[in-house]
């Protein structure tokens, strides 16, 4: 019993002195939106989430790019990619429920079917009858399971390390490990330590130098905006193919649009072995592999990936 009394004690002080040290208030919507908004962001009621999007480029493009980004980031993953595509092309991203400064789900159901139900939504709202879809790692899969359902609209697709496999990950963000404990993952929709933003997003870089101060408070910020703490959590708990999904994957099979399929060699999330399974998968795809790279090839080497998807589309 002195033993059981020790330890409980040692977990409530312990409990308490990371409250009081790391514990973080959310930053007001207005104070981030006049930090992470610009002429070109506006916002759009879907079901009641009032969506944080940008609209870019060529008004007149009939075939908008459309680019969708993955777990814990936001649409700034592609402020690259959207000043150079922009020239020429009509370029919209938005920020997915749960992420950046649209905040949650009403209903808080953060599975792949009401993601891909909102896509459909979104694009509704924006009266886009036809598009070109680019995901990143749960934008991925958003993207290609629209794509199945809606080939009339989806008619290129491009697939950034997306998710949708059984993965048997090499390397996992600690905060995507905290999401999934119980009681921690309480703890974490109020005590939200900056160095452990740092630290996840350094294990979806294979260059950590490349993370820099400016990308970190970014994360940072947009982490703490009011409900997406609790949300992420929510979305991680979610049963997916990250960990032991089921054969919903059979349906990848069913993509017959021009696909490119970008993946670092070094991703440690979702591991290159997975890049392949979609190749095979998909009849009419091109697999590009970039060394050296890890998770987010167009936050990592921007230009570089950039290349390979002006290529793509211009062929």
């Amino acid at each position: 019993m002195k033993i059981l009394k020790f330890v409980l004690l040692s977990t409530l002080v312990l409990t308490i002195t990371l409250i009081i040290v790391f514990s973080q208030k959310d930053i007001p919507l207005n104070k981030l939106k006049e930090k992470y908004t610009n002429s070109y962001s506006s916002f759009i009621d879907i079901g009641g989430t009032n969506v944080h999007y940008r609209d870019e480029g060529i008004y007149n493009d009939s075939i908008p790019i459309i680019l969708i980004h993955g777990t814990g980031s936001s649409l700034h993953a592609y402020d690259i990619w959207s000043k150079n595509l922009k020239k020429t092309k009509r370029v919209i991203r938005m920020d997915l429920p749960a992420f950046g400064l649209t905040g949650p789900f009403l209903n808080k159901d953060y599975s792949i079917s009401n993601y891909t139900i909102f896509l459909g939504e979104f694009l509704d709202s924006l009266n886009i009858t036809q598009c070109i879809l680019v995901g990143n790692s749960l934008g991925g899969e958003i993207a290609w399971r629209f794509a199945v359902h809606e080939p009339i609209i989806a008619k290129k697709i491009i697939l950034i390390d997306p998710g949708g496999y059984p993965v048997i990950s090499k390397s996992v963000p600690i905060a995507f490990k905290l999401a999934r404990v119980p009681i921690l993952n309480k703890l974490l929709t109020y005590i939200t330590p900056r160095f452990l933003v740092r630290s996840s997003i350094e294990n979806v870089y294979f260059d950590k130098s490349k993370v820099s101060e400016k990308l970190v408070n970014r994360y940072f910020d947009l982490t703490l905006r009011k409900g997406n703490r609790e949300a992420i959590v929510d979305r991680l708990k979610v049963s997916t193919t990250l960990t032991n999904g089921t054969n919903t994957h059979a349906s990848v099979r069913k993509i017959k649009q021009p696909t490119l399929i970008i993946w670092g060699s070094d991703d440690q999330l979702i591991p290159l072995e997975n890049a392949y399974k979609f190749k095979n998968d998909i009849s009419n795809s091109k697999l590009i592999v970039m060394h050296e790279t890890g998770h987010v090839p167009m936050e990592e080497k921007p230009l570089e990936s950039l290349k390979f998807v002006i290529d793509f589309l211009d062929n």
